[in-house]
């Protein structure tokens, strides 16, 4: 069942998105390469929700055992924080989902790690812009497949691949609520965008093959190929005026 949200809720979960956005920059900018591990990334998220008066929603969904998922390098999403150092050419995917008042907001960015390769670098740009692309397509009347078919042709087009066993959700009243949303699909295909639908829109890109399996902690998916993975995630309103982007500051 898809929940269309009211004028009022969709405030409510914009202020959860606006936390959450404060959460990930700070988070962000906190890394220290050589110092910083990704358990340290998340005593620190747990802290500052906390005093915001929020909570961390993804700890104990489902069973999952921390605040934040920290996915490093070839990991791509579900990455479980440890003492993993971050170090200097690193990328790490920060994925947060945060509650306030009843209300849910779903994010995430990846950060370089001081100084990155060239490579790196233009697949953050590129999986970044992605997201941006299937957000444009978050239109009163499109459908979810517009949303879906621009972000793969959009990545494609560049030479990456998109996951397909992930995808996006609607998010608000619960943390994963109806529809899904793929990164990859037809245009004219899926549910049709209303006003007052919430989607977290979230294009997972590898700069090599699609295919991801999961690591014996049962949580973290990484590339098969071991190469690089990128992830960047809003959560956004539709609109009568257009998408309406939640999660910023």
């Amino acid at each position: 069942m898809i929940v269309i949200k009211s004028p009022a809720e969709i405030e409510k979960i914009r202020a959860a998105g606006r936390l959450l956005a404060r959460i990930l920059r700070t988070l962000s900018e906190s890394i220290t390469p050589g110092v910083t591990t990704t358990a340290d990334l998340d005593a620190l998220a747990a802290i500052l929700v906390k005093e915001a008066g929020g909570r961390a929603a993804f700890k104990g969904y489902m069973g999952y055992p921390a605040h934040i998922c920290t996915s490093v390098n070839q990991q791509v999403v579900h990455g479980l924080p440890t003492n993993r150092v971050l170090m200097s050419g690193d990328i790490v995917s920060i994925d947060m989902g945060v509650e306030l008042d009843g209300y849910y907001a779903d994010a995430a960015i990846t950060v370089p790690i001081g100084e990155i390769t060239p490579e790196a670098r233009r697949l953050l740009d590129i999986t970044r812009q992605a997201l941006y692309v299937g957000i444009d397509q978050a239109q009163v009347g499109k459908r979810i497949g517009d949303i879906a078919s621009a972000i793969q042709k959009f990545v494609e087009r560049h030479g990456y691949s998109v996951v397909r066993e992930l995808v996006g959700h609607g998010v608000g009243r619960k943390i994963h609520e109806d529809p899904p949303v793929p990164n990859y699909g037809k245009p004219g295909s899926g549910p049709v965008l209303r006003e007052g639908m919430t989607l977290a829109i979230e294009p997972m890109v590898n700069q090599g093959k699609p295919q991801v399996v999961c690591l014996a902690d049962k949580w973290t998916i990484v590339t098969e190929d071991n190469k690089l993975s990128a992830h960047f995630e809003h959560t956004v309103a539709i609109t009568r005026k257009g998408p309406l982007i939640l999660t910023v500051e």
